[in-house]
């Protein structure tokens, strides 16, 4: 966490570890504070940590940090990785779908100071010349359909679309953002408008939520942020304000209870815009820890493949270890009125990897998805987070359309205003035709570099590789036989056999152990296994000495084999290391291998004095830099799987023989 505050959350769970009582006491200290105009520091009790100076300024986002500790909690996992959305990033996804202010603006137009008569005689004339239109503070929007919108309760005066809804709650973090802009865009404005336009944003408001502890938090914090921006009263209604039991009775609409993935929207009116930013955890994760989690999991997982609508499985793309924030969009789709918007915050693997496949197909093809927002450096936004993020904007049940991919975009770039990003973002536009000849009908996404030569290099690169047959096509050159070119994990798990993996001590007699830590490359940039059995310029105390001697039962002896360094840093230049491993050797699971039929292994003796002189030569070719330049661009995560590696366009030169000769 920056700022200085990742410590105050771990030391309030020492002091006080029941986290119901954590949420309350914050509750009831702001609401406190806002009543006495005492701030929160002071009103809390004794005996909690001392409240850093960044935290003060916002209490929905500690709430927010709470809440998320406690989801985490609830479903099993470690409350360290919690992590709630970011408020800079709600308002910028908030400003990409606000619509024009039909209020007068609060602040005049902030002209320069800078006098016409400082500038020298021939550009004053110029200038003069121009006859630029003086500033003027009449700038209110008079468009006839748009306050017909308002009137139909479509949209609030302020540029909010109605209804606006969230799916999974989790403390109204985006509601309450709209609360502010709300607030800012009727600052010192008609009264009676203000308390009208605040009446109709309030009752248009869906949120839902399976957990009670959550629905009730997020009804006070909406209360709160209302009261907080001067629109909701303590008491009785107010000039400006609504009274604080007409909100309360509006909360009680508007923020409900209930289960958005396997029972009904508990409204009658569908959402125009929803903002969500659902739970990233897949089934095989949930109830971690708890005595029946395994009979749990097992239900939640038969439950939602069996929920229907209409006799239609609500879920169509449920494939593989599912994970829940991709129901969260199928549902999403499903809940929103025609044409209504979609903007969801969810991990970036859901552009490349396979599994996501079925869902990208039906954003594609029933759907309008319109953007993608690419933050490939997530850290810096959601602190301790590696995993990268992307904000996706869906247009419902609309005709299919380009796809803009927006970034990699930088912490800096969000923005409150405008389109929620700043202009240097990089925007790439995605044609179906061109998309599909590169994803070969998966519609992933490739990660592009933000600098504008490499991303020339890049697309460059997609566009002549996209054209070759894949690794494990049938017609690669490699296939012999109708026998393709396999890709498999190292034999041992490293966590489960740890006791057969000892330092590597020079004259025991056992086997040598190759991680992923063994794999190196030299200034000229050629890989190569860096082990203590096959060299003697290693320091005692490198790590490449640690855990590389196998001493557990023997495993049949493998010969030379072609690896790949599966776990690549997403700084390093390279995203895949290609080697030969020597005869003998033991692979753990951090280290993918090729698995190269009979057939294929005569072919390349038949070119070359020997199987290692052949792997060699193919190795060569996988480390190819146009190919790992590919193989970046398609990584769904830092991890490397098996079928990303089966899908390299590896291209061999002509020289090589044949199938067809060979026969002969």
């Amino acid at each position: 966490m920056q700022n200085g505050v990742s410590g105050w959350y771990a030391r309030l769970d020492r002091c006080l570890a029941d986290r119901k009582q954590q949420i309350e006491i914050w509750l009831t200290t702001w609401e406190k504070s806002l009543k006495t105009f005492q701030p929160i520091a002071a009103l809390l009790p004794e005996d909690w940590p001392t409240l850093p100076a960044n935290l003060l300024t916002d209490p929905g986002h500690v709430l927010d940090h709470l809440l998320a500790r406690h989801d985490a909690e609830s479903d099993g996992r470690s409350p360290r990785g919690a992590h709630p959305t970011p408020p800079r990033l709600a308002d910028a996804v908030i400003a990409s779908e606000m619509r024009d202010c039909l209020v007068n603006p609060t602040k005049p137009v902030q002209t320069s100071s800078f006098l016409v008569s400082n500038l020298p005689p021939g550009f004053r004339q110029h200038v003069e010349q121009l006859n630029l239109p003086n500033a003027s503070n009449e700038t209110e929007v008079d468009d006839e359909a748009e306050q017909q919108a308002v009137n139909e309760g479509l949209r609030t005066r302020s540029g909010i679309p109605l209804p606006v809804a969230d799916a999974a709650a989790g403390g109204g973090l985006f509601h309450a953002r709209l609360i502010r802009i709300h607030a800012d865009a009727h600052e010192d404005g008609d009264l009676e408008v203000r308390k009208q336009d605040s009446r109709r944003l309030f009752s248009n408001i869906q949120l839902l939520d399976i957990d009670p502890l959550v629905v009730e938090s997020t009804k006070l914090r909406l209360l709160l942020e209302a009261i907080r921006h001067e629109l909701v009263s303590f008491g009785p209604e107010t000039p400006g304000k609504i009274s604080r039991k007409e909100m309360e009775s509006l909360l009680d609409q508007g923020v409900k209870q209930g289960d958005a993935l396997q029972g009904d929207w508990p409204w009658d009116q569908g959402p125009n815009l929803l903002l969500t930013n659902p739970p990233w955890l897949r089934i095989k994760d949930r109830f971690r820890g708890m005595e029946n989690g395994s009979q749990l999991r097992k239900e939640l997982g038969e439950q939602l493949r069996t929920v229907t609508d209409n006799g239609e499985p609500r879920f169509s793309t449920m494939r593989g270890n599912v994970n829940l924030y991709r129901l969260f969009i199928e549902r999403s789709l499903q809940i929103l009125n025609e044409g209504g918007r979609l903007r969801m915050v969810a991990p970036d693997s859901l552009l490349r990897e396979q599994s996501s496949h079925p869902l990208r197909e039906l954003l594609v093809t029933k759907h309008a998805w319109t953007h993608a927002w690419a933050i490939e450096e997530a850290n810096l936004l959601f602190p301790g987070m590696t995993q990268g993020v992307v904000v996706l904007g869906i247009t419902a049940k609309a005709e299919p359309c380009a796809l803009q991919l927006q970034g990699p975009i930088a912490r800096a770039d969000l923005r409150r205003d405008g389109e929620g990003l700043s202009s240097r973002v990089p925007v790439f536009e995605l044609q179906h035709t061109r998309w599909k000849a590169w994803a070969r009908d998966t519609w992933a996404v490739p990660r592009l570099p933000r600098d504008r030569m490499e991303r020339k290099y890049t697309l460059e690169v997609l566009d002549r590789l996209a054209t070759l047959p894949r690794l494990s096509d049938d017609d690669h050159p490699l296939t012999t036989n109708d026998q393709q070119v396999r890709v498999r994990v190292g034999e041992i798990d490293q966590t489960a056999h740890a006791k057969h993996i000892e330092t590597w001590v020079k004259g025991k007699r056992s086997r040598p152990f190759i991680r992923g830590v063994h794999f190196s490359e030299s200034e000229s940039g050629e890989v190569f296994i860096r082990h203590p059995a096959f060299r003697t310029d290693i320091p005692s105390r490198a790590s490449e000495r640690q855990l590389a001697m196998w001493v557990g039962e023997d495993h049949p002896t493998y010969g030379p084999r072609l690896a790949c360094q599966a776990i690549v840093n997403a700084h390093q230049d390279r995203r895949l290391r290609w080697a030969v491993i020597p005869q003998g050797s033991v692979l753990g699971n951090s280290v993918n291998h090729i698995e190269l039929h009979e057939d294929i292994e005569r072919r390349l003796i038949s070119d070359h004095p020997s199987i290692e002189a052949g792997l060699q030569w193919l190795c060569d070719h996988l480390n190819n830099t146009d190919l790992d330049e590919w193989a970046r661009a398609w990584a769904a995560n830092n991890n490397v799987n098996n079928y990303e590696l089966e899908m390299l366009p590896v291209e061999l030169p002509d020289s090589f023989p044949q199938y067809s000769t060979l026969v002969r």
